[in-house]
């Protein structure tokens, strides 16, 4: 099977599973299911890459098992912590703007739109798949980069419900750890990871894949990420403000003293 064929049963395989999913978030009337399946397109993705490529090389055995190892921690993650709380505030809104007609039209502005953009973010793993070369020092390079993301996302996710589940620190803002360093080091470490799959995907030829990283790398700083929570997240948290002006906002740093010009936006 060509390598187009495999990226398109990738994406197949992708909507059907969103349409599923949509089915059940209907039943249930809370679209934010499908927050805890993003993670797991991308496995998905991955291992019908595989399936379909008979010939693929050790390369394919490490991303399906990088790729696991990120997906489902994540999606466990963001299963466990919208556990009982209903329904995203953004989806709620997205709901009171369509009214009833949204429960239908969800199903391709929200779950198939998310399966087409996973598949098209997931073209490093395709590359990396269908390549049939020997591992070499840049497969080792991707896996150290990814090995930092996980680390960040996983320890940041983790201080961070530590954080919250203590009720002294309600209306608090989270300063310490790795939050000390960076603002956000949950989203530094899924483009961290972003990055490792894409110089798995350069060792085994696939350089042309840079859109992928490249654009999850946009989503994370300017669309779903960073500036979407930092949008009005200083209402919420008094000590916000004070908070970036002395804390980089995406790539780690030592923290600063908080200057009374510096610009409330940090790096981003």
């Amino acid at each position: 099977m060509t390598a187009t064929s495999a990226y398109l049963a990738g994406l197949l395989a992708m909507c059907l599973v969103a349409a599923g999913v949509w089915l059940a978030s209907v039943r249930l009337r809370d679209v934010s299911i499908v927050d805890s399946f993003w993670s797991l397109f991308f496995l998905l993705g991955t291992i019908v890459y595989a399936i379909v490529t008979p010939d693929s090389g050790p390369r394919a055995v490490l991303l399906i098992a990088l790729v696991g190892a990120w997906a489902l921690r994540l999606a466990g993650y963001i299963t466990w912590r919208n556990h009982g709380t209903g329904e995203d505030i953004r989806y709620v809104a997205m709901r009171e703007r369509n009214g009833e007609s949204f429960t239908y039209t969800s199903l391709y502005r929200v779950f198939i739109l998310q399966a087409v953009l996973a598949w098209f973010i997931s073209q490093p793993l395709l590359a990396g798949v269908i390549a049939g070369s020997p591992l070499n020092w840049l497969d080792a390079a991707g896996v150290a980069v990814w090995a930092l993301g996980f680390f960040f996302e996983t320890v940041g996710d983790y201080q961070l419900a530590a954080f919250k589940a203590n009720p002294d620190n309600k209306g608090k803002v989270m300063d310490r750890g790795l939050w000390r360093y960076t603002r956000h080091p949950n989203y530094f470490g899924d483009f961290c990871v972003w990055w490792g799959f894409y110089l798995i995907a350069v060792a085994g030829g696939g350089w042309w894949t840079i859109a992928a990283p490249a654009l999850m790398s946009f989503l994370l700083l300017k669309v779903s990420g960073v500036a979407l929570l930092e949008k009005d997240i200083g209402n919420r948290r008094p000590g916000y403000a004070e908070y970036v002006r002395s804390t980089n906002a995406f790539f780690p740093g030592p923290p600063r003293a908080a200057g009374l010009n510096e610009p409330v936006n940090g790096d981003i």
